[in-house]
């Protein structure tokens, strides 16, 4: 279990960003005064744009640059050039997936999930773009090792083509316990045999931290020995999947820090549903919580 943020933390972290001002008079002005060139640039900061529903894509694109947010998850060729338009990266896309509870886990799928992705890598490719979600669905009464093979004969299927195109295929990791129940790639040990089976650079992990911290925890050592099979991050405070604050327990400082350590260079995007009325300030937030 990763540990919770102790008043010792809490206080540093006031003193950093408002030298001393109190923490609940916080506002997005405040976080934005520290300019997106104060970060220390050892993590690439992501949104997923489905948490900030009160603003458009493209007031999404205008605020977020303001913090130093340099990407967005889960955006599909559709709405890429809203992106383009303000230099915004598309960190993770998506648009071949047929849905969360329906993927690579059920043979019955194969066939239009090949047709999706075999039409949707060429578009990220053409893009500029590297990644694209999947996931195995739910796991309705398979066993691990079922699952796996029906995962990997699907999967074995399109990996060739993001080979030939240079795009990495990212399984999403989400907990079965609270949020998406019967799913089934809801461990890491899970995706990370799916990994070595398939054998492929194009082929990696989505490790959202949230959805794993409810189903394993332990997640500095997840990081650290199976970073190699990890292509992409997402945070979240647990419980709730709401602010990364004093009232969750997940310490991502050191976290982010394993992260660093592991040499990865890729985005970690944060998929938090904020509270806060001040929605910009609770992002802007979790990047200097997050800046190591």
């Amino acid at each position: 279990m990763t540990k919770p943020i102790d008043s010792g933390r809490r206080d540093s972290f006031k003193k950093v960003l408002l030298g001393g001002a109190a923490f609940g008079a916080l506002t997005s002005m405040d976080f934005k005064k520290e300019k997106q060139n104060s970060l220390k640039g050892n993590i690439n900061h992501g949104v997923c744009a489905w948490c900030f529903r009160d603003y458009t894509l493209e007031e999404l694109c205008i605020e977020i640059k303001k913090i130093g947010i340099k990407g967005i998850d889960l955006i599909g060729p559709d709405n890429w050039e809203i992106l383009k338009k303000h230099g915004i990266y598309s960190s993770m896309c998506n648009g071949a997936e047929i849905s969360l509870v329906d993927g690579f886990g059920e043979t019955k799928f194969h066939d239009q999930l090949e047709k999706n992705y075999a039409e949707v890598i060429p578009l990220v490719a053409k893009a500029g773009y590297k990644n694209l979600i999947c996931f195995s669905g739910n796991r309705r009464g398979m066993d691990d090792e079922t699952g796996l093979k029906n995962c990997q004969a699907g999967l074995e299927r399109i990996i060739p083509i993001a080979e030939k195109h240079g795009v990495i295929v990212q399984m999403e990791l989400l907990n079965s316990r609270v949020d998406h129940k019967d799913y089934l790639c809801d461990k890491s040990a899970f995706g990370v045999e799916l990994c070595k089976r398939l054998s492929s650079d194009n082929f990696k992990l989505l490790f959202d931290i949230y959805h794993m911290q409810i189903d394993e925890g332990d997640i500095i050592r997840s990081i650290r020995t199976n970073h190699e099979y990890f292509g992409h991050y997402h945070t979240a405070g647990n419980p709730g999947r709401n602010e990364l604050d004093e009232n969750q327990e997940i310490n991502y400082t050191p976290i982010m820090q394993a992260i660093v350590d592991s040499g990865y260079k890729g985005y970690v995007s944060h998929e938090f549903i904020p509270k806060s009325a001040d929605k910009m300030g609770s992002l802007a937030q979790a990047v200097q919580v997050c800046d190591v």
